[in-house]
């Protein structure tokens, strides 16, 4: 939950940001518009959406899914970067939110890549494995509701294809995690899985401290 990697002077952030990545004017006006939005820590950083941009190509995804999808901007990164062969299935809750995602998407030309579902993530994530979606899916971006992290990490496993990516937001919580006498209810979540993903042997890890920092998993 946070715009911005954690650690950086604001200085040392906008060279980040001149010299380090290449967001174009649609991300930039969904960014800026957001960035008044009473929720706006919730939106992923510009930074960290470059980052994504370029795991998505490398791994030459064409089938992707998010829980958690705000103001659309990690949605747009990944249209973008699959181009228009690509697909993504977008879970929320928020129709107050997502309507700004889909302001955005169709004046970016991106909204037939993109199928957004409203209802309780777990939910629609029960409905793609009944309908026989197991091991089908390229890339997995997670950033929701925290104490459901591990619900939809488990299902991630299942949808994902062998050799496919999850990734999940959050997980260094503003620091938080590694703060013994933090005890609520989402940062336990988070500490709970962080000390589940780098023991689970059916997977590849690392940490990345970008953003509020991001876990990618690579499923064996």
């Amino acid at each position: 939950m946070s715009r911005e990697t954690l650690g950086l002077s604001a200085d040392l952030l906008a060279y980040v940001h001149k010299v380090g990545m290449r967001e174009d004017e649609d991300l930039r006006r969904l960014r800026e518009e957001t960035a008044s939005h009473p929720m706006a820590q919730m939106q992923i950083s510009p930074e960290q959406g470059q980052f994504m941009t370029l795991l998505l190509e490398l791994i030459g995804a064409r089938k992707t899914f998010e829980v958690g999808t705000f103001t659309g901007y990690s949605a747009m990164c990944m249209a973008k970067a699959m181009g228009p062969a690509g697909r993504i299935v977008a879970l929320d809750v928020s129709e107050e939110y997502t309507s700004i995602a889909r302001r955005h998407w169709a004046k970016a030309g991106v909204s037939q890549q993109i199928d957004l579902r409203l209802k309780p993530a777990a939910e629609s994530l029960a409905a793609m494995v009944a309908a026989g979606e197991e091991g089908t899916y390229d890339f997995v971006f997670i950033d929701a509701d925290k104490t459901g992290y591990d619900t939809y990490y488990e299902y991630a496993l299942k949808l994902l294809r062998a050799g496919g990516l999850i990734a999940i937001d959050n997980v260094l919580w503003s620091g938080r995690v590694a703060d013994a006498a933090e005890k609520s209810d989402d940062t336990v979540a988070l500490r709970n899985l962080n000390a589940k993903i780098v023991a689970d042997q059916r997977i590849t890890m690392c940490l990345v401290p970008v953003g509020d920092g991001l876990t990618l998993a690579r499923k064996r």
